[in-house]
């Protein structure tokens, strides 16, 4: 798409015939106009993206003996002091100045774990960043640059939920370390959430160029604005096959802003989870076509169920927007303010209606109780928690899951030897059922010969048997 502010920007180029500006989106109709320039764009876009070198100390130990269990019978879970040796690692990626007080947007991976982080511009000034926040599951890391009163140039935020497939886009980042990179393309698909990179997945799919590098850079629209953060790509060798996503900027401003107006992002929950709608379930319901959630769990007294959500209906959109998947719901959610009134078009018995929701944080309830586990069992060195919908959030998990859940594994502890995991859920300690913390203390307290864990792992109950 060719839009009136991208043709305003070419006015004063010679030899090219006046466009129409037309409300629609229009394929182009002269060679002219296919040989019109990415510059202006580029020129605009280009010194607001920047480079990230991040930096952080690793310290191994000094012989890999003492990575062995024996060994550490004798030492203990830590390495001896004098026994380690430190080595940088290093990492590359790309940023975007969105503001000019400093504040640069970059992907949370380029600087996980990162103890020097330094932002390079275009114009190759370098500045120190500290990391203001980041936020995981999203993939968004929020840096700031002291400017020392000089002039940063920014990036404006475009809407996201404007793009259509087939418009055009340009990618702006430092691919390899070559250098900053622009290369262009158009919106392939949208609403991707089959792409195992963050946990709200819905990306904008482009086969502008994107390889690594690039992450954390700018995908950018013909009115030279930002509409996402380039994040991953799809590729059997490493490098751009034409498939490259970025994360939409509707849901970048709303971690932004929880970033650096609250310290963290507190994302909204309703209180009901549920199923893609497929083909077979399309036709029982007799749906033209497969859309939408499927609702097949409620939370007593949540949002959702006091607002007249109930069982078996299935929600086609949020706020306008269709859904396709759950995940596609859950990008919805996350891209809106706790405390609002979401618009949920709703299924019911063959007839659509509208439900609004308030929207409010996940409860913690019931209580966390956190308990570092100690003794002769299974779970010694394992963190276990009573699961609710807030900590169900923090840690990825589905919102509805309920139990006791493995929340850290200390390194080197007996519950790591025996593979348990964090997110791993308790469903019973020697056959007997594990519904609470409570529930768990008084079972792993007990004597006993032998222990048979069940436990709940990414959908799978797994058993397992130790001594007796």
């Amino acid at each position: 798409m060719i839009r009136p502010a991208f043709l305003a920007l070419l006015a004063a180029v010679p030899l090219l015939a006046p466009l129409p500006l037309a409300a629609e989106s229009a394929a182009p109709a002269s060679r002219e106009q296919i040989r019109l320039s990415f510059a202006p764009v580029a020129r605009q876009a280009g010194p607001a993206v920047v480079n990230i070198y991040a930096k952080r100390v690793v310290r191994t130990a000094a012989s890999p003996l003492f990575a062995d269990p024996f060994f550490r019978n004798f030492f203990g879970d830590g390495t001896p002091q004098g026994m380690t040796r430190e080595r940088v690692q290093s990492s590359l990626g790309s940023g975007v100045i969105v503001a000019a007080d400093g504040t640069v947007l970059t992907n949370h991976h380029v600087i996980k774990d990162a103890d020097e982080v330094t932002v390079v511009l275009a114009d190759r000034r370098e500045f120190e960043a500290r990391i203001v926040g980041s936020d995981e599951r999203a993939d968004i890391a929020v840096l700031k640059v002291d400017p020392k009163g000089e002039k940063l140039p920014t990036l404006p935020f475009g809407d996201s939920d404007a793009l259509e497939v087939g418009d055009l886009v340009i990618a702006i980042g430092n691919p390899f370390g070559v250098g900053q990179t622009v290369t262009s393309g158009i919106v392939s698909a949208l609403a991707r959430t089959n792409v195992g990179v963050s946990d709200y997945r819905s990306f904008i799919q482009t086969d502008a160029a994107i390889n690594p590098g690039n992450s954390g850079g700018a995908l950018v629209d013909m009115d030279g604005r930002l509409i996402g953060i380039n994040t991953a790509i799809f590729s059997k060798s490493g490098g751009s096959v034409g498939i490259g996503f970025a994360i939409p900027t509707a849901l970048v401003k709303v971690v932004l802003a929880g970033i650096t107006q609250g310290g963290k992002v507190v994302r909204p929950y309703i209180g009901a989870g549920g199923q893609a709608v497929t083909q077979e379930i399309a036709q029982a319901m007799k749906m033209p076509r497969p859309i939408g959630v499927l609702i097949n769990q409620l939370a007593k007294d949540g949002p959702a169920m006091k607002a007249g959500l109930k069982l078996g209906d299935v929600i086609t959109s949020v706020n306008g927007r269709e859904v396709d998947d759950p995940e596609g719901m859950r990008f919805r959610l996350a891209t809106l303010a706790v405390g609002s009134d979401a618009h949920f078009a709703v299924l019911r018995d063959g007839a659509q209606r509208t439900i609004d929701i308030r929207l409010g944080p996940p409860p913690e309830v019931p209580a966390r109780e956190a308990t570092d586990v100690a003794g002769n069992n299974p779970l010694a060195g394992a963190t276990i928690a009573n699961l609710n919908p807030a900590l169900a959030e923090e840690i990825g998990m589905n919102n509805e899951a309920a139990g006791v859940v493995v929340m850290r594994v200390r390194q080197g502890s007996v519950a790591q030897r025996l593979q348990i995991q964090p997110g791993d859920i308790i469903l019973g300690i020697n056959d007997h059922p594990v519904a609470a913390i409570v529930d768990a203390k008084r079972l792993l307290g007990t004597e006993a010969r032998g222990w048979r864990l069940t436990l709940s792992r990414e959908g799978q109950t797994l058993t397992l048997m130790i001594g007796g």
